[in-house]
C-alpha cells in the first residue's frame, strides 16, 4: 500500500505547523490532500469560548463545519484524517460517512483525554484509532503510536557540525504548569557546574501571563522577565537544535505520552533529559542518552553532561520519522523491529 492517487481529507488543529508538515509530506509521497483547520478560530477569545462559554460557540462551529461540508459536498475521499477532534461536530462525521461510505476514518489525538473528553465522544464513529498516549490506548482500548520528527531534525543528526555548539542544555516550550521551577532548577546546577544553558518560555501575551497567574496555582512561579512572547519558527528551533548538545524536556503533569520534543531530540541526535518516566518503556531509552529526573530534583550526575550521544540503529530513526508515523497509522506497515 502506498500514498499515490490517495484523496485524503484531513482536519486537524493548527500546532505550531506540524498540520502544515503532515500535508507537506502526504503530498510528497503522491496523496491528493485537501486540510481544513479543525477551529473556526484560533484566537484567545475563541479558544476560551470552545472551553467557557460551548452555546455560543457551538452555532459559530455550526456554521463553519456546513461551510466546510459544501465546500467537500462534490467530492469524494479515500481517507479522512482527523487530528485531536476537540469540537468537530457528530453530524458532520455522519453526512461525511453517508457520502463517502467507502472511505477508510482515521482518528489521532496526541493530546490526553483528560485535556480533550470530546475525542471519546466521536472516536467511535472511526475505523481506525490512535493515541500518542500509553496510558489512554489501555484504558479505552485503542491503538498506541508514539508522536514522530520532522525530516528537518534528521539532518541535523546526519549533517551536524560540532563546532556549531553554543550552550550544552537547551529548552523550548510553552509557559505552563510547574516547567520554570523544575527548569530553573536545573538551570541553576548547570551554572554552578560551569556548563551553559538557554531556556525559551513561550507565552501568548501578557494578558496570558497574568490571566494564568490568577487561575492557575502552579504558574506564580513564573517570571515575567524570563518569558517571550513570540513563537519561534522551525528554522530558529532548527538552529538553537544545532547549537545544543542536551534537549531538556518537561511534560505536563496531566500527560503521559511523550512529547514532540522527546522525537526531535532523538531525531537531531541530541541527548534527553526528561520529567516523563513513561520513556523508560520504550525501545530507545538508554541510561547513556536519557536522564529521567524529578519535578523538584535539584543534583544531577555530571557524567550524563560528560559522555557522548550513541547512535541508534537506523530502524529507530525510521519508525519515528514522519514518514513512518504515517505509514503505521493509515497501513500499519512501519513496524519497530
Amino acid at each position: 500500500m502506498n500514498f499515490i492517487g490517495k484523496k485524503i481529507l484531513f482536519i486537524s488543529v493548527k500546532t505550531f505547523d506540524y498540520e502544515i508538515y503532515i500535508v507537506k509530506k502526504l503530498q510528497n509521497l503522491g496523496a491528493d490532500v485537501i486540510y481544513f483547520d479543525e477551529r473556526p478560530s484560533n484566537t484567545l477569545f475563541a479558544k476560551g469560548l470552545i472551553r467557557i462559554k460551548k452555546k455560543i460557540y457551538s452555532k459559530i462551529n455550526s456554521n463553519y463545519y456546513n461551510s466546510i461540508f459544501k465546500e467537500i459536498s462534490n467530492k469524494r475521499f479515500d481517507y479522512f484524517f482527523l487530528i485531536k477532534g476537540e469540537v468537530i461536530p457528530v453530524d458532520f462525521i455522519k453526512k461525511f460517512k453517508l457520502l463517502n461510505p467507502s472511505c477508510i476514518l482515521i482518528f489521532y489525538t496526541w493530546d490526553s483525554f483528560k485535556n480533550n473528553p470530546n475525542g471519546l465522544l466521536i472516536m467511535n464513529y472511526f475505523d481506525n484509532k490512535f493515541t500518542f498516549d500509553f496510558n489512554d490506548s489501555i484504558a479505552h482500548k485503542i491503538n498506541f503510536r508514539p508522536l514522530f520528527f520532522l525530516d528537518q531534525y534528521d539532518d541535523i543528526r546526519t549533517k551536524s557540525n560540532i563546532e556549531n555548539i553554543k550552550q550544552n542544555l537547551l529548552f523550548i516550550g510553552t509557559a505552563h504548569s510547574d516547567r520554570y521551577v523544575t527548569s530553573q532548577n536545573l538551570v541553576n546546577w548547570c551554572k554552578l557546574n560551569n556548563i551553559d544553558s538557554y531556556m525559551y518560555y513561550y507565552i501568548p501575551s501578557v494578558f496570558v501571563f497574568f490571566f494564568k497567574l490568577i487561575f492557575e496555582k502552579t504558574f506564580s512561579s513564573f517570571k515575567l522577565r524570563h518569558l517571550k512572547f513570540k513563537s519561534l519558527n522551525l528554522i530558529e528551533i532548527l538552529n538553537l537544535y544545532k547549537s545544543s548538545t542536551i534537549i531538556l524536556d518537561i511534560n505536563h503533569p496531566f500527560q503521559s505520552g511523550l512529547t514532540m520534543r522527546t522525537f526531535e531530540a532523538l531525531g537531531a541526535g541530541k541527548k534527553l533529559i526528561t520529567t516523563n518516566g513513561n520513556i523508560r518503556k520504550y525501545p530507545f531509552y538508554n541510561i547513556n542518552n536519557v536522564l529521567v529526573i524529578s519535578r523538584n530534583e535539584n543534583i544531577f550526575p555530571e557524567t550524563f553532561f560528560q559522555s557522548k550521544y550513541l547512535e541508534y540503529d537506523s530502524e529507530f530513526y525510521k519508525y519515528y520519522s514522519i514518514e513512518g508515523w504515517l505509514l503505521s497509522i493509515f497501513f500499519d506497515e512501519s513496524k519497530l523491529i
